[in-house]
């Protein structure tokens, strides 16, 4: 059967379209083989590591496959008539190694936008060859891990249109560099250097920055002497962070400003600010307002109710002193408001439960008083809510929605029952009542269903009853657990679970009795283990010597018994944490090991109140320890009690006197001085009492990150976390 004329047409426009159909497609992915090679030999220079982009994970060059179109790949965009490689997005892309500059990355000629930030090229210096890079309108260095010197020859990318160098370690920048980065950049609209070192280059210079810029961030760049006043001036200026340069001075106008200005940053700065109506009513589109610790001239917050746009507000650490303005009840956009660490007094005012998109409310370290408003717990967004230490009183209202992910009332004057609802929290991650005294009952078996809780720190309030059996093992994800200064009564909990996080464990100050479990050495990552003042009847828990970070170790003050034979393993000297031995007011016997004399970094050693006989150890640090952390052990002798000892006493302490394999030194078979030493690290420098007052100025890592998170992950800025406590805001 032959074709019609009307069908072979068809049948040739539909071979036609896909002719073109197929090379439409063709040319899109097409790739030039040397941009391909480039690429492909780049990604070998380079190895996937977990740890290299923080906390964004996109491993994009393993989709880069030899054999197959470059601009198909992650990350890649092409121009699809030449097959160049025009933009390379690599952020987050867990890439660790070494930048050199041979790279066959300084092939791509014909990039335009170039962003590598969030990795970690392990200090490799930031090089000159990017200065090649004639087309690019993008350049991203963020967070990359980037140092030494910025090369005057970024001051070439002529067409650039974005710029960031920040949150590297520690680079920075010459006045004559960036003098040409000023005057070459004229197409300039975001430009971030923060955490440059700039502390050469004068403020002045800023003076020549594009009209163009719309962003404009140098926080910790370690500026000094007085700031620009036209910068604020910038017709198109959306976006100024000045902050953390703490010599800067000069004077924020209040007119002619930006009207486009959405966010503003000049905490810890000394530039001054007149909070008055003039400048009020020019910030009309502000919704970012960071204004910590700064020089705030007028302290009247009233007209800020009138900046109705505003999403977030910090007057935090001032010397605002008086009430909150009923006005902030105004700015009901408002997701974020602090002001703690400041004079505030009365009550918290009601205009606060206006504020219904209220995500975080920081009151902290002020003087207010009154009961807590029962409206606080009945915002609907509300995750992050710190009120600790103020006059606060009262009992804890009941929660009326379960979003709270960070709840701190500690060191106030609250009292009552803990109400149930906060133990149906589910997302809850840090719970702090800590130190109200008059908080009484018992704590609910209901805190088990807080799977994702971080950290519990119920202490020095008046509980009771015993501690729920769950408390070992209900959150692996559990790190610091607070119970102490309490009238809990039963045992420990028996049972913690493998591969939990736990860190600090303190139960010191209550009436547990009982043994001391032997799964706590399921808790690989304890530092902190505090479990004195007790009435504790065992023998020395020998197990604990499998806890490999175990710094703190507290067990003062019970009915822990033994004897101690003085025998010492050489391996003792391995102990490189060990700063404080306390085993005092327990019932201890025998004489003290002379092998202790061999640790030099022994900053305490608190043996008091026992029953211990022989000389005390002398050299380097026993010489200088004090007769009052030996008292009560009349059988012991040496300068540092002064009682002289005889001979035969010191004979019989000679290391041939004990059985080399022997190491059942304290309180049972099995264990030997090395578990004791090890579990006394630095807290008992600080003093028992103290420790968790250590904890909670040296947070660990993924505390601060927790709450900077909470803090800064609506806010449109993009400041990074440097260091294990380089958190900017906390």
């Amino acid at each position: 059967m032959g074709f019609s004329p009307l069908s072979l047409s068809q049948s040739l426009s539909f071979i036609m379209f896909l002719f073109h159909f197929h090379s439409t497609i063709s040319s899109s992915h097409f790739c030039a083989p040397d941009q391909s090679l480039s690429l492909l030999q780049f990604k070998e220079s380079f190895s996937i590591n977990s740890s290299a982009s923080g906390r964004c994970h996109h491993p994009k060059t393993e989709s880069w496959k030899e054999g197959t179109g470059c601009c198909l790949w992650d990350g890649v965009s092409c121009d699809m008539k030449t097959g160049h490689v025009t933009a390379l997005d690599l952020s987050c892309s867990m890439l660790y190694g070494t930048l050199h500059s041979n790279s066959t990355l300084f092939s791509l000629h014909h990039l335009q936008k170039l962003d590598l930030s969030d990795n970690d090229f392990n200090n490799s210096h930031i090089s000159p060859r990017f200065g090649q890079f004639s087309n690019l309108t993008l350049l991203n260095l963020n967070s990359s891990v980037f140092a030494g010197q910025v090369p005057s020859e970024i001051s070439h990318l002529s067409k650039l249109v974005s710029l960031d160098l920040s949150g590297n370690y520690d680079p920075s920048l010459e006045p004559i560099s960036f003098a040409k980065l000023v005057r070459n950049l004229t197409e300039l609209r975001e430009l971030d250097l923060s955490r440059v070192n700039m502390s050469l280059v004068a403020p002045n210079s800023l003076t020549n920055l594009s009209s163009s810029l719309s962003s404009l961030s140098l926080w910790g760049c370690g500026l000094q002497g007085k700031f620009p006043g036209n910068i604020f001036l910038l017709p198109k200026l959306e976006s100024l962070d000045m902050s953390y340069n703490n010599r800067l001075t000069g004077s924020f106008p209040s007119s002619n400003l930006s009207n486009v200005l959405s966010s503003l940053d000049l905490s810890n700065t000394r530039i001054s600010v007149y909070l008055e109506n003039d400048l009020i009513s020019n910030l009309k589109s502000l919704e970012y307002m960071y204004l910590r610790n700064s020089n705030i001239i007028r302290s009247d917050l009233a007209p800020l109710g009138n900046l109705t746009q505003l999403i977030l507000l910090d007057f935090s650490s001032n010397n605002f002193i008086g009430e909150i303005p009923s006005s902030l009840g105004n700015l009901v956009q408002l997701r974020y408001l602090k002001l703690d660490s400041n004079k505030f007094m009365g009550q918290i005012p009601d205009s606060l439960g206006s504020l219904l998109n209220l995500r975080t409310l920081s009151l902290y370290g002020n003087l207010f008083n009154g009961t807590i408003p029962s409206f606080l717990f009945a915002l609907p967004s509300l995750q992050y809510l710190d009120l600790h230490n103020n006059n606060l009183i009262g009992n804890i209202s009941e929660l009326q929605h379960d979003s709270l992910v960070y709840l701190d009332l500690s060191n106030n004057h609250l009292h009552g029952p803990i109400p149930s609802s906060i133990f149906k929290q589910e997302n809850l991650e840090v719970l702090i009542l800590a130190s109200n005294s008059k908080l009484t009952g018992e704590i609910s078996s209901s805190i088990c269903k807080l799977r994702f809780l971080r950290l519990l720190d119920l202490s020095n309030n008046s509980l009771s009853g015993s501690t729920p059996l769950c408390l070992g093992n209900f959150s692996n994800m559990l790190s610091v657990l607070h119970l102490g200064m309490n009238n809990l009564q039963g045992t420990i909990p028996s049972i913690f679970s493998k591969n939990n996080s736990l860190e600090y464990l303190n139960l010191n100050g209550n009436e547990l009795e009982g043994k001391i479990p032997p799964s706590i050495i399921s808790c690989t990552l304890l530092e902190v283990l505090d479990l004195g003042n007790n009435k504790i009847e065992d023998t020395f828990p020998y197990f604990l010597e499998t806890l490999p970070k175990l710094q703190i170790l507290v067990l003062k003050s019970n009915k822990l018994q033994g004897f101690v034979k003085g025998h010492i393993q050489s391996s003792l000297g391995n102990l490189t944490n060990l700063e404080s031995l306390d085993l005092s007011s327990n019932l201890l016997t025998g004489r003290i090991p002379m092998q202790l004399e061999g640790l030099t970094f022994l900053a305490i050693l608190n043996l008091s109140h026992n029953q211990l006989e022989g000389p005390i150890p002398s050299g380097e640090q026993f010489n200088t320890f004090n007769a009052n952390l030996f008292e009560g052990n009349l059988g012991l002798c040496g300068f540092q009690v002064l009682k002289e000892c005889y001979d035969d006493e010191a004979l019989s302490l000679s290391p041939s006197s004990f059985n080399e394999e022997d190491d059942s030194t304290l309180f049972g078979e099995g264990f030997g001085w090395k578990a004791v030493t090890m579990g006394y690290g630095c807290g008992f420098v600080f003093g028992v009492a103290t420790g968790y007052v250590v904890f909670r100025t040296k947070k660990p890592s993924w505390f601060l990150r927790m709450v900077e998170d909470k803090w800064n992950l609506n806010s449109k800025k993009t400041k990074k976390n440097v260091g294990r406590y380089g958190a900017r805001r906390n």
